[in-house]
């Protein structure tokens, strides 16, 4: 594995810093470790799901990180932001538990926008946008009685080094910053806010005004959409928006119906 200081362009994360910004008390992280390597930060964490919520473990190299239906993603060292995180919303019914991916999506764009001047949207269930192209990832596992969530989003990714083409990075849409620590601070810091507010309400999104901040956010509402389900189904329609549940809302030929993420293999723009 390449020396912290190799490439002077992909400064290594600062772990004494992140901890001092973010380990405070009465707050909801409770520690925070960075790693030079690792398999998979969210399997890291789902080992340890018997503990007490709030680890958050970040890697500068992931090397079998993996997105929903067990994409593979990829980024070389340091070039982005590999972060999972513990929660156990335990005074939150489970069947509200489906609103902490989007949750995650809503607290990574609003911070990530502040801090690097870029617009970031959300596409429907777990992706953050900028213009068209993907510039992170969410996933969401159970895991024990909690879930980990896992976010991976490319920072300083050249053009030769995206995974693919619909990707980007805040590098390439010419961000003000592309200094990974005050931006995994940021992120954490608006998840933790967001987390509080809604496990307040009981994990009711309209009243923790989620549902509201989501759907304003979310780039997939007003458009045309073929969701591909599994065995092969297909639904177009017009996403209307988002329900109580974190559902999305497609009205097809045969009038709207409601999808949840953990059924949905794609979402993609409908051909016109």
């Amino acid at each position: 594995m390449d020396s912290p200081f190799t490439n002077l362009d992909r400064p290594p994360l600062r772990e004494a810093a992140l901890r001092k910004a973010l380990l405070v008390p009465g707050g909801l992280w409770r520690e925070v470790n960075v790693v030079p390597e690792t398999g998979s930060t969210n399997a890291d964490l789902a080992a340890r799901a018997d503990e007490p919520e709030g680890l958050v473990l970040t890697a500068e190299s992931q090397v079998a990180g993996k997105g929903r239906m067990d994409r593979e993603w990829v980024a070389p060292p340091r070039s982005g932001i590999a972060v999972s995180v513990t929660l156990a919303p335990d005074e939150v019914p489970v069947a509200r538990w489906g609103w902490l991916p989007l949750l995650t999506g809503v607290a990574a764009a609003s911070a990530v926008s502040r801090v690097s001047g870029v617009d970031v949207r959300l596409k429907w269930p777990n992706d953050l946008l900028v213009g068209e192209r993907k510039v992170a990832g969410i996933l969401a596992e159970r895991a024990g009685a909690g879930v980990v969530v896992g976010l991976g989003l490319n920072v300083s990714l050249r053009q030769e080094e995206l995974p693919v083409p619909t990707a980007t990075s805040l590098a390439l849409a010419e961000a003000e910053t592309i200094d990974r620590d005050p931006i995994l601070r940021a992120v954490l810091r608006e998840l933790e806010d967001w987390y509080t507010r809604w496990r307040l309400t009981g994990g009711d999104a309209r009243a923790s005004g989620l549902l509201a901040v989501y759907t304003d956010l979310c780039a997939t509402i007003g458009r045309r959409v073929r969701v591909e389900l599994p065995a092969d189904q297909v639904l177009e329609g017009l996403a209307t928006g988002i329900d109580d549940d974190g559902r999305l809302l497609v009205t097809g030929s045969n009038g709207p119906t409601a999808v949840g993420a953990g059924d949905v293999v794609h979402v993609r723009p409908a051909a016109d």
